[in-house]
């Protein structure tokens, strides 16, 4: 069992998937709430559509790797083991995309609020 135990009103009892049901009372968290960007640190650049991140990318020696699932692009590096997937649809650009990316590519990008 997984989640989060609330205690409300003398009762308890697990809630499996906070932050989904809106009606326990309690405001969604403000850091999980705001928007974020992936910024290009280089160029102070905030990183708009997959054109302009694939040429960073290109630069920084990855390269397109097309396996077999349609809904992605992925990159890969010949120089490692790591491979960066992201929904093909930018609108989908989550900033779980956003860290993949700055993990894997130190002191080049960064994620930021929007403010």
């Amino acid at each position: 069992m997984s989640g989060v135990w609330l205690f409300r009103n003398g009762v308890i009892r697990l809630v499996e998937n906070p932050g989904a049901d809106q009606g326990e009372g309690r405001p969604q968290s403000s850091s999980s709430s705001r928007k974020k960007v992936l910024v290009h640190l280089p160029t102070g650049e905030i990183v708009s559509s997959y054109s302009f991140l694939e040429q960073i990318l290109s630069n920084l020696g990855w390269e397109r790797y097309y396996g077999g699932d349609p809904d992605l692009l992925q990159y890969h590096k010949h120089s490692s083991i790591d491979l960066i997937s992201l929904p093909r649809d930018f609108s989908k650009f989550t900033s779980i995309n956003m860290y993949d990316i700055v993990v894997k590519n130190p002191n080049i990008f960064h994620v930021r609020d929007i403010v």
